[in-house]
């Protein structure tokens, strides 16, 4: 079970704490083989605080599995950079080892691309770091893979939202070391078309609620997605069904019948917005909602931001998966993706990041933080 909100940060177990003087490679290594799966984050965590707990730049707060570490030394502006330390469950693919495809080495196992190469990044950082340019508030949370109720970033705003304070956020989510702005809004729903049950040898005397629901298939089939610019971010809507359920027997006519409908929208759009664009689509029909979660805009009009992106070079792009940037902007504090490995490799049972995107990315934000912020 986790902890009771807000333990002292000195309410340890006995593990051993992790060596942040080495590489950000074998620091990653380190991380990725504490096992971490939701809900048993405990370990993982007490090691970071154990970690951090020599650290007199940085105050340590706690909450259940999730660990809040702060500079306080009075700069002009503050940033939050945040990872989650929890990971899907484990399929054959721990311990990690290194590996190398087609001349590019590898660090292969569950968790170095979602996402504790970014974390272990930022913990290298967090401790090396003692006088930054700017303010730092450093996050590592649990239940990220999970139900969004159990969130550990979602359980620090109701408990503690004063942390959440700054100009700039950055989540480690995998983007193979490059940034991606906000993140597309997602909705869920359930669109129902009823009937009326009969003897499938006399069907005329039944209504087939399957056949009534074939033209919101007709309709999906048929969608064209939007692309929105978003302050200058091309995000690429998707409305797809991802699920179908009807039929009570093989000699019934089918009374009900449900398809599942999953809406990525542009951060343009809220989640209202996209309900209503819903119920446009599909008039006549039962509409449900069974989860919906905001999208985020950029992020990238503030100066703070271009400074972060002149310093980590490249150009930025959309995020269009959903990501907790949206939990930040929701808050007011323009958020940003940026983190090492490709996100097409996240969960998956080959699980497995670049070595170079760990180095990149550790360069591109000790780089930031070092220099002179205006």
């Amino acid at each position: 079970m986790p902890r009771n909100p807000l333990n002292a940060a000195n309410s340890l177990n006995a593990t051993a704490a992790l060596e942040l003087t080495g590489s950000s490679i074998d620091l990653t290594r380190a991380i990725c083989d504490i096992e971490s799966v939701s809900g048993d984050e405990t370990t993982l965590a007490d090691a970071i605080v154990a970690s951090l707990s020599g650290c007199d730049h940085l105050e340590i707060t706690r909450d259940g599995d999730t660990i809040v570490a702060r500079t306080n030394l009075g700069r002009a502006q503050r940033v939050v950079i945040a990872g989650h330390i929890d990971t899907v469950p484990l399929n054959h693919n721990l311990p990690t080892r290194f590996e190398t495809i087609n001349g590019v080495d590898f660090l292969w196992g569950r968790g170095t691309v979602d996402m504790k190469a970014g974390v272990a990044v930022q913990l290298k950082l967090a401790a090396e770091l003692t006088a930054p340019s700017v303010d730092v508030t450093w996050m590592w949370y649990d239940h990220e893979e999970v139900s969004a109720d159990l969130n550990g970033l979602e359980r620090l705003a109701a408990n503690r939202p004063d942390l959440f304070a700054g100009e700039f956020a950055i989540l480690g989510e995998p983007t193979n070391s490059q940034i991606e702005g906000g993140c597309n809004g997602n909705l869920r729903v359930e669109i129902r078309a009823f009937g009326l049950r009969s003897h499938s040898a006399r069907a005329w005397v039944g209504d087939n609620a399957i056949h009534k629901i074939a033209a919101v298939l007709d309709t999906l089939a048929a969608y064209q997605p939007r692309e929105v610019e978003v302050e200058g971010l091309v995000y690429r809507e998707g409305l797809n069904a991802v699920g179908i359920s009807g039929g009570i027997a093989g000699n019934v006519i089918p009374d009900e019948a449900m398809v599942h409908v999953n809406y990525r929208f542009a951060p343009s759009r809220s989640a209202a917005e996209a309900l209503a664009h819903i119920h446009e689509l599909f008039p006549g029909y039962e509409i449900t909602v069974v989860d919906q979660a905001e999208g985020a805009r950029p992020g990238l009009d503030a100066p703070i931001a271009q400074q972060f992106l002149a310093a980590v070079g490249g150009v930025a792009t959309p995020k269009y998966g959903w990501t907790d940037v949206a939990r930040f902007s929701a808050l007011g504090v323009p958020a940003v993706n940026y983190g090492p490995g490709d996100p097409l490799k996240a969960h998956a049972d080959d699980e497995r990041v670049a070595l170079d995107q760990i180095t990149a990315c550790e360069n591109g934000l000790r780089s930031w933080l070092t220099a002179s912020v205006g």
